[in-house]
């Protein structure tokens, strides 16, 4: 499978300069082939590539871009066009292409066929040949190996100014000979909460700086609506902002990659269970009960989308199965005599009023979880008894049934 690898780069102070130019001209070409669709031009992808000989007459500085480059940007419009269309065929909200701002990176994507790796340093070439190239080639240098056979290199810049190199490589999948299912439940108190079949539970925990630096950048936003637009101090708690945003970010994505690897690596099962999960259903009138609580619990910073997209890939590299399942009532339903109650977000602890159950919300919610998946699979496929599985209904405490609850905490954050 694919895999991207990205990798960290020195540039030196030239050569940023020759990336910013490069960058700004094929952001501008994007954006003026954006606004000639916005008046109604249509788009042909190679009726556009033949206009481009016409561009670098209208701006001579085009010449001193990397082919390549210019080229690429058509392909990258014509995707987004693509799936513009594909929106409006479908009857979904079409979202036209928008132009790219001038503060953020135009990301440039060179295929390794052009480029050349000497060692640890990396040879980006620019446009023009002879006395018509003003801009040298830009070197800079790995700050780690990158893989080998990659097919392409994608060059952008984080808010702080750092460059990366992108590298995308073919990856060998991984064979997983354990067996066992685990389900997990993506909720609001933890990331994921998950049991297998041997009645262990997993709580992987989330991010949780995401309200200290919140604070921070309420606190630096509303000192900069203070101050007078474009000026010095204006723009200096501009770049503050974007820093403090972008370690954010990169806080938590770390913290996703740990918990995805963990569940996709560490973890003996070999066959994975999520729920789909619906956030809207989060912040539906009944649930607005308790204002205070859910402007904590629901608006959380810990992007579960993403992390679903981490463990898709990293499932399917390290050989293992992934299943997604309808999770609908099984935060309502009870997990030992499956009674249906209502159960709003603000309620963390399910009671169960026929049975007697007392069990956390996340974790009757995951055996729910567990308890259909199984339920859809082939007859023959052993299902190990356990007591919060098969609890008896006329049992009051669930630990009194002959297989015990192991409870782990792998919370790593």
């Amino acid at each position: 499978m694919l895999l991207c690898t990205k990798i960290r780069l020195e540039v030196s102070d030239q050569d940023a300069a020759t990336l910013e130019f490069m960058q700004g001209k094929c952001r501008g070409l994007y954006n003026w082939w954006v606004m000639r669709l916005r008046d109604g031009e249509k788009w042909n992808l190679y009726e556009a590539k033949k206009s481009l000989q016409e561009s670098k007459q209208h701006d001579p500085e085009l010449r001193q871009v990397y082919g390549k480059l210019l080229h690429e940007v058509y392909f990258r419009l014509d995707g987004a066009m693509q799936a513009f269309f594909r929106r409006v065929k479908a009857g979904e909200t079409p979202g036209f292409p928008r132009v790219r701002p001038r503060h953020s990176f135009f990301t440039l994507c060179y295929p390794a066929m052009y480029i050349k790796i000497e060692g640890k340093v990396i040879i980006l070439p620019t446009g023009g040949k002879g006395k018509k190239k003003h801009y040298p080639n830009v070197q800079a240098r790995f700050t780690e190996e990158p893989p080998p056979n990659f097919k392409e290199v994608a060059i952008s810049r984080d808010a702080r100014g750092n460059y990366s190199a992108s590298f995308v490589a073919e990856q060998p999948e991984e064979t997983c000979n354990t067996d066992g299912v685990v389900a997990f439940d993506l909720g609001i108190k933890t990331l994921a909460t998950g049991v297998n079949t041997d009645g262990t539970f997993y709580h992987v925990g989330g991010f949780k700086g995401g309200q200290w630096y919140n604070r921070q950048l309420d606190k630096i936003r509303s000192k900069r609506d203070k101050c007078k637009k474009k000026s010095r101090r204006y723009k200096h708690l501009s770049k503050v902002y974007k820093r403090v945003s972008q370690k954010k970010r990169d806080k938590q994505r770390d913290s996703l990659h740990k918990a995805s690897h963990l569940v996709a690596r560490r973890m003996v099962e070999r066959t994975v269970v999520v729920g789909n999960l619906s956030q809207r259903q989060m912040v539906m009138k009944q649930h607005v009960e308790r204002k205070k609580y859910l402007n904590r619990a629901v608006f959380n910073d810990w992007g579960l989308s993403t992390f679903i997209e981490m463990l898709k890939y990293k499932c399917s590299l390290y050989g293992k199965e992934l299943h997604f399942i309808d999770e609908r009532n099984t935060s309502k339903m009870c997990s030992g005599c499956e009674h249906l109650q209502a159960m709003p977000l603000w309620k963390r602890t399910y009671c169960c009023v026929e049975c007697g159950l007392v069990m956390d919300r996340d974790d009757n919610s995951a055996v729910n979880i567990l308890t259909r998946f199984l339920a859809g699979l082939p007859p023959h496929t052993p299902i190990v008894e356990c007591g919060v599985l098969q609890a008896d209904q006329n049992s009051v405490e669930v630990k009194e049934a002959s297989c015990p609850v192991q409870v782990q905490q792998l919370s790593m954050f």
